[in-house]
């Protein structure tokens, strides 16, 4: 059985292009051109039927590497907590008072960003910042 390379993450959320600009901020991604045929998104948005503007978004890696983040309009809001989520990975190979600072770095540029700083996990070696996005999906930085 052959194995799968390549993955996209996909966000149910209220406003896609919304999200996905956030996360282009917190991650580096890039919003990819739009469609053939298109010069611009809004002119892609304006061919489609009033109710499907909108309906979604997606950001890449820019350098290819990472999964293409997919984000999909529902009609419901978000009720639980995340079952999956995504890990920032800012800290790798940093232990104590190093790492946490490398964190706290992150944490301070992603509040701007409209990130809500939950908690912080740290237990004098290791260390993680429990974050949510902008329509309050769970991530952490770690």
């Amino acid at each position: 059985m052959p194995s799968i390379k390549q993955f996209q993450v996909t966000f149910d959320c209220a406003e896609p292009e919304r999200l996905a600009r956030f996360w282009c901020e917190v991650l580096g991604y890039v919003v990819p051109s739009p469609p053939a045929g298109f010069a611009t998104w809004d002119d892609y948005r304006l061919s489609q039927a009033p109710e499907d503007r909108g309906s979604w978004f997606a950001c890449s890696d820019p350098s290819g590497v990472g999964p293409r983040l997919y984000f999909q309009r529902v009609p419901e809001g978000k009720v639980a907590k995340n079952r999956v989520h995504l890990d920032v990975r800012v800290g790798t190979g940093l232990v104590g008072e190093e790492r946490l600072a490398v964190l706290e770095a992150e944490c301070a540029r992603l509040v701007p960003l409209g990130a809500v700083r939950v908690e912080l996990l740290y237990d004098g070696h290791d260390s993680c910042i429990v974050m949510r996005d902008i329509e309050g999906n769970e991530f952490c930085i770690d």
